[in-house]
């Protein structure tokens, strides 16, 4: 058995004040809850590396599916995310860098994962990430990090999930990466400074265009695809509509919160409207679940409006105590790896 974290276990897990059960958003994505708790797991803040999230665009389809960057791992937690190449069986793969001490992050069907019993566990499939911090061949036993926490597998679940023993190999591997610790990270006056930095190559990238008010000129054309689906369709749509900026905005709360108990002043206005934001995220869903079991859809621009305008007001509300500037990012750094 091979395992990163050995002090770790499923039974005492402790999950981090952003994955509080009383959070608007308790859950964001696959991906950022799972470095939000590896980080967390590490003894780093992760609410220092949510910086990315004052990058969020509206993308046509989707709000922007929001990762820590790369970059932002490596300069404030000293992670280094590099991509895995399966060229044997996974679970071969998974042995070797979990016995070099690296975390491996796999792409998974959560049919198998009875961490999302009641939802996909045994009655759908979903793609998903987890981060395998335990693994043993025989008999199959996991330890891993998915979404807000950390827990155990063991047998054909395992099996199943990785494509060995008793289940076929698949014919294309999953996208795997892993993770390599290459230094403590930053802490104290440090940390601040760069994560202010990494901050405000991410404000230069942000649209140039207030997302919400592009996701309220999209909005008529996705009702009418809606109308024409499936009930089951409403809650994808939602996760990578509603949900993704909703959890979005409230990480960007948080991160400001942060940065506010680090010593920088001024910010107690971007938060309070990530606050209002994040709520108001969670109404429309609310008010779009309604909306099309009655075929009513007048109450859904007003909701929007409302949001995008605080948009606006916290786009002043941040460049201002920040130093940033409003609305071209003339002047930093032009991306952000």
């Amino acid at each position: 058995m091979a395992q990163v974290l050995p002090s770790i276990q499923a039974a005492t897990y402790q999950r981090h004040r952003l994955h509080d059960p009383a959070n608007h958003w308790p859950e964001t994505n696959c991906h950022t809850d799972l470095f939000i708790e590896l980080l967390h797991s590490l003894g780093r803040e992760p609410a220092a590396g949510l910086g990315m999230t004052l990058a969020q665009d509206f993308e046509g389809d989707q709000f922007t599916f929001f990762k820590m960057a790369t970059g932002d791992l490596e300069t404030l937690f000293g992670l280094d995310v590099q991509e895995l190449s399966i060229y044997g069986p996974l679970v071969d793969h998974i042995e070797a860098q979990v016995a070099r001490g690296r975390l491996v992050l796999v792409e998974v069907d959560a049919h198998h994962l009875a961490d999302t019993r009641g939802v996909t566990y045994g009655v759908d499939h979903s793609k998903t990430t987890i981060a395998v911090n335990l693994f043993e061949r025989a008999p199959a036993r996991l330890g891993y990090f998915h979404n807000a926490g950390y827990f155990e597998a063991e047998g054909a679940d395992v099996e199943a999930l990785f494509g060995y023993g008793s289940v076929p190999r698949p014919v294309l591997p999953p996208y795997v990466e892993f993770v390599k610790v290459i230094g403590d990270g930053l802490s104290g006056a440090a940390l601040r400074e760069a994560a202010l930095e990494r901050l405000a190559g991410h404000w230069a990238r942000r649209p140039a265009a207030n997302p919400v008010d592009a996701y309220r000129a999209a909005l008529p054309a996705h009702l009418d695809w809606l109308a024409s689906e499936p009930p089951c369709s409403f809650h994808p749509y939602a996760f990578n509509t509603a949900r993704q900026f909703g959890a979005n905005i409230a990480l960007a709360g948080a991160h400001l919160a942060w940065l506010g108990e680090q010593g920088v002043d001024g910010l107690a206005p971007a938060i309070a409207l990530c606050e209002q934001m994040t709520t108001g995220a969670k109404t429309f869903q609310f008010l779009l679940a309604r909306a099309l079991a009655r075929k009513r859809f007048d109450a859904l621009d007003p909701a929007l409006d409302a949001i995008a305008r605080d948009h606006d007001r916290f786009v002043a509300a941040v460049a201002g105590p920040l130093g940033l500037a409003g609305s071209t990012g003339a002047g930093l750094p032009a991306s952000v790896p």
